[in-house]
């Protein structure tokens, strides 16, 4: 297995143990490459939940450019839904998860089909 690879079941795994889920492999494995080369930094490949400006480039690039969502505060209401699916004390939220998260809540698998 690739160190992709390798990511992608670290990332299932989050989403069994700490968000209670079973993943869609599929789209686990479509949204962690549409995340490119950010899975393989160490800064990049988490999202600060506490960070307001990290959520609002979350909210802009992801949730507005890639899935295609109007703004408005359903979109930051969404974000803190993940935050509390994926577990506030949860230090380690892998970005690929979080952006897994978000695609599900707003049912846009289509975007990455």
């Amino acid at each position: 297995m690739g160190k992709r690879d390798d990511l992608i079941a670290q990332y299932a795994d989050d989403l069994k143990t700490k968000c209670g889920m079973e993943p869609d492999m599929a789209l686990l494995t479509k949204v962690t490459i549409g995340c490119g080369p950010a899975i393989y930094n160490a800064d990049a490949s988490t999202v600060a939940g506490s960070q307001a400006s990290e959520l609002e480039t979350v909210k802009a690039n992801f949730l507005i450019k890639k899935l295609g969502l109007a703004d408005g505060p359903e979109l930051m209401d969404a974000i803190n839904a993940t935050i509390e699916t994926y577990g506030k004390s949860e230090r380690n939220k892998y970005r690929a998860v979080f952006y897994y998260l978000l695609v599900k809540h707003f049912g846009k698998e289509a975007v990455y089909s």
